[in-house]
């Protein structure tokens, strides 16, 4: 017995203590842009959002909205987690002014719900990780509703990124987009912007997001 206990106890020594499968090493050179207790750094309709475990949950009882970083960005990878409602419609607001329509005076990157019945007739730069008006992103790699998904967003110049899930869904080049009509055939003013805020586009649906992080980028040449 006392052998065993032994044998026990040394592998416990050589394997040494479990270490969580979620647990991760640091992201070089990514920080935080929220919190996860309050809307500290953060700036617009703040009410129309709430916290909840550590994540900004649009509130439909609020209204939704927009709410947007102090700090501008110009290039920069950024990278998150949300969850989608059945039904739900948000964006993803890059290089946006803290006033106007962020899909028109900046850029709009689409959050929604692909597979909701009333978006079957949307145009194709209406869709999840399209950016608005400009350009169309590929379909069929959202998890279902309810679930957590994972985002890479990189804009470093006039390149455009989107990867989901692990999937490159947008690659677009803007100035390619300056030099041709529209998808939408409306004025973008934002196509001019290299800076400014980072924010979320609710139309009051609970859609929810956690673990934002961001590394800039150097300006581009």
């Amino acid at each position: 017995m006392r052998t065993l206990l032994a044998s026990l106890l040394l592998g416990l020594l050589i394997v040494g203590p479990a270490v969580s499968v979620s647990a991760a090493e640091p992201e070089e050179g990514f920080v935080a842009i929220f919190n996860g207790k309050n809307f500290d750094g953060w700036v617009g309709n703040t009410k129309g959002y709430k916290v909840e475990e550590e994540s900004i949950v649009c509130d439909p009882t609020a209204g939704g909205g927009n709410i947007y970083t102090e700090k501008e960005y110009a290039n920069f990878v950024l990278r998150f987690e949300f969850k989608l409602p059945p039904g739900a419609n948000n964006g993803l607001g890059i290089r946006a002014p803290l006033q106007g329509n962020a899909a028109y005076n900046g850029y709009e990157l689409q959050i929604l719900d692909n597979t909701a019945k009333k978006y079957e007739k949307l145009q194709p730069y209406q869709y999840h990780g399209s950016l608005y008006g400009l350009a169309p992103a590929k379909r069929g790699h959202l998890k279902p509703v309810g679930e957590w998904n994972e985002q890479e967003v990189t804009v470093d110049g006039d390149l455009v990124k989107v990867v989901l899930n692990g999937t490159e869904i947008l690659k677009v080049d803007l100035e390619e987009i300056r030099n041709n009509p529209t998808l939408d055939g409306s004025e973008h003013p934002g196509l001019k912007r290299s800076t400014g805020h980072i924010g979320f586009l609710g139309h009051g649906d609970k859609v929810e997001f956690r673990n934002l992080r961001i590394k800039s980028l150097p300006e581009s040449k």
